[in-house]
């Protein structure tokens, strides 16, 4: 195993890490997780 082996594996793992990333962002699971947090911003119940 040489070098490029290691660069070959590492890409490979990179790229299924990311679609794993992308797969669970976009779940119906978590929409609404993810809808209430992009409210936050929005919140005035927030001590100023």
């Amino acid at each position: 195993m040489d070098i490029n082996d290691l660069r070959s594996a590492v890409t490979v793992l990179s790229l299924l890490l990311f679609v794993g990333i992308v797969g669970w962002a976009w779940s119906r699971r978590n929409q609404a997780d993810f809808d209430a947090a992009a409210q936050l911003p929005f919140n005035d119940e927030q001590d100023r």
